[in-house]
């Protein structure tokens, strides 16, 4: 079967490995479609993700995947061939040449049942039970085929909300209008939550920002920007920092209230960060939000497909370009246009 790997920083291409074969609580799924991440899969493939680096090179790549079922093992009960289920991966490359990148780029993946193995009280490592299996979970067939793919990025972005402690009627700046920053924008309207502001360089992706939802967008030297607070006539109650940067960090603590929250979602990539304390209120929440919280991110999903269904929430604001799987090293190229939000891979 045809799989995506990093062979080399800025490297990627199509290699032909064994497909898998399902264990008793797993399904073997047929690949539709995967987005590539900008966030993880690019610093994967340029040799930045903290502990996975190119000593871990060829790597199999991917994580956001949608398929069908084809083969289901023994103890499975939440799938059934012919269901569409999100999350699948490779953890276990089927080849000894290549480690696990999370593998969800390739033809065939599989899927955990984590609901048959807490139930059978087998949810744990020795039985092969792996904390990603909570997340695999199968998808309405109603649900577009390129928006059941994309719940692999609101899933962890909803779940961030509560992370974060946001409530209804809060106000927040979003620094960054890529998948996750717009993400945070189109679904904050969604959870009624108060005004939303967007940061971002780039004007075209500004606008985009303001066509999903944003009450302002501000370039991030704009003297709007350095005024806000003073325009508002308050602070802020929450910076979500959708990039993972220091200097984010630190040119939002002017801008909140006393006990407000910096939000920092995604891997920072040091090892260690500069807080400006002294530019802030005296009391302030600083969030760190490197890895799902597995549960939250589960239970996002109901709510997001009713999105869906109403028009609420729509793939097409964020689809920018699409490609074949075996055109996976110009998709990865696409992602680096100004303008790229999430590209797909379809199979």
């Amino acid at each position: 079967m045809i799989a995506i790997a990093v062979v080399a920083p800025g490297r990627v291409e199509p290699v032909d490995i064994p497909k898998p074969s399902p264990a008793p609580y797993e399904a073997l799924v047929k690949n539709k479609a995967a987005y590539i991440c900008n966030a993880t899969d690019r610093k994967l493939v340029a040799g930045h993700f903290p502990g996975i680096g190119i000593e871990k090179y060829p790597l199999l790549l991917g994580h956001e995947c949608v398929g069908v079922v084809e083969e289901v093992g023994a103890r499975v009960k939440s799938f059934k061939p012919g269901d569409r289920v999100i999350g699948g991966l490779l953890i276990s490359p089927t080849s000894p040449r290549f480690t696990s990148g999370w593998g969800g780029n390739s033809e065939y993946v599989i899927a955990g049942d984590h609901a048959a193995m807490v139930a059978d009280g087998v949810a744990d490592e020795a039985h092969g039970w792996d904390e990603r299996f909570q997340i695999m979970k199968k998808v309405p067939d109603d649900i577009p085929l390129e928006a059941a793919a994309l719940l692999n990025t609101w899933r962890e972005v909803y779940a961030g909300f509560s992370d974060f402690q946001l409530k209804k009627g809060n106000d927040i700046l979003v620094f960054g209008a890529g998948p996750v920053g717009l993400s945070f924008c189109r679904l904050a309207k969604l959870l009624g939550l108060g005004w939303v502001g967007v940061v971002e360089p780039l004007p075209q992706k500004r606008d985009r920002a303001k066509a999903i939802g944003a009450d302002e967008t501000f370039a991030p030297d704009s003297a709007e920007l350095a005024d806000l607070t003073r325009r508002r006539g308050a602070p802020l109650d929450a910076v979500i920092d959708a990039v993972g940067n220091q200097a984010i960090i630190n040119a939002g603590l002017p801008l909140i209230r006393m006990a407000g929250s910096i939000c920092v979602y995604g891997v920072v990539g040091t090892p260690s960060i500069t807080v400006e304390k002294d530019t802030g209120p005296y009391n302030f929440n600083l969030f760190m939000h490197q890895w799902p919280t597995r549960p939250a991110e589960a239970a996002a999903q109901a709510p997001l497909i009713e999105w869906i269904r109403a028009g609420m929430l729509s793939h097409k604001d964020f689809l920018t370009a699409e490609y074949p799987v075996r055109e996976a090293a110009k998709a990865m190229k696409a992602t680096e246009e100004p303008d790229a939000i999430k590209t797909l891979l379809r199979f």
